[in-house]
């Protein structure tokens, strides 16, 4: 029987690792630097393991899902120093396209195989099991793996080559944050103007401009709610990277460029660990507002 390694048990990991020990047919081992993560992994029915070791010498599947791009980097290399052929590698993070090619030819030259897999839908998506994961690499590593994605996901989609999904999910992440910008400014203009952002959230939530975006984070915005689900520091992360990218085709992405600005902004006030709504807060700042319950009064 094949064994699945999830390596990165936080807000995302957890719930995603937790749907594979309830939905796969395998055994499920998970680690995480934090004691707590891989107490409550254990809690959920997973095997907790105390060193990553013990996944990279003893699954033949291994899930990453880790913050930054240099720790995927280095997790992919520790797995290929291993020398153990025949492993599956699913990097689930937000990593950098450039960063995901080059530890895919490394992996293919060591006999292990890579896919780019990450995921949109945030950690409601990641709790209920429904997830959208956009996947780049070969296609029939993608069709082995495809149903423990979808013990994960509702939507998996095979992008392409390696790093088609990493693209998809910057593209996901660019279009995501200039809502949350559109909306923020959107929000508080009307707040200055003198309407109630709530009575405003439920009279348009419905109509053109709603989303499941602005469902999920105007609630937050107005009752003062910005304890994360999505970090800043994670949608910075992705937004840096699509600047990069952009520069290396030649192209300009000057709506991203201006979200990208304002969470570094945040992150000067020390609130980059904040959910990325908390770009609101710049808005909020530039027009002398704040959007919440009862901020204007109607008449």
């Amino acid at each position: 029987m094949k064994k699945i390694g999830f390596i990165g048990l936080g807000v995302m990991g957890l719930p995603m690792a937790t749907n594979l020990v309830k939905k796969a047919a395998f055994p499920v081992m998970g680690f995480d630097i934090f004691e707590e993560k891989r107490d409550l992994f254990k809690n959920n029915g997973g095997i907790s393991v105390n060193n990553i070791e013990d996944i990279y010498y003893n699954c033949d599947i291994i899930f990453l899902c880790l913050p930054t791009n240099s720790l995927v980097k280095i997790s992919i290399q520790e797995i290929i120093d291993t020398e153990r052929k025949g492993i599956i590698i699913v990097d689930l993070s937000s990593t950098a396209p450039n960063t995901i090619e080059e530890m895919y030819i490394q992996s293919k030259k060591n006999e292990i195989r890579l896919l780019d897999s990450p995921v949109s839908g945030g950690e409601i998506g990641a709790i209920e099991g429904t997830l959208v994961l956009m996947c780049g690499g070969d296609q029939e590593i993608f069709d082995e793996i495809q149903p423990l994605l979808l013990c994960m996901g509702s939507s998996v989609t095979y992008m392409g080559a390696s790093g088609c999904g990493s693209i998809a999910k910057l593209a996901n992440n660019m279009l995501a944050g200039c809502y949350i910008g559109a909306m923020s400014e959107g929000f508080a203009f009307a707040v200055k103007a003198g309407i109630d952002p709530e009575t405003l959230f439920y009279a348009i939530k419905d109509g053109y401009a709603g989303s499941k975006i602005m469902n999920d984070k105007i609630p937050k915005i107005i009752n003062r709610n910005f304890e994360a689900s999505a970090r800043i520091a994670v949608h910075q992360k992705d937004l840096k990277n699509a600047v990069q990218l952009a520069v290396e085709l030649g192209v300009e992405i000057p709506m991203s460029k201006m979200i990208l600005d304002y969470m570094n902004k945040m992150e000067k006030l020390g609130k980059v660990n904040e959910d990325h709504c908390a770009i609101a807060k710049v808005y909020e700042g530039s027009m002398g507002v704040e959007i919440k319950k009862n901020a204007v009064k109607v008449q």
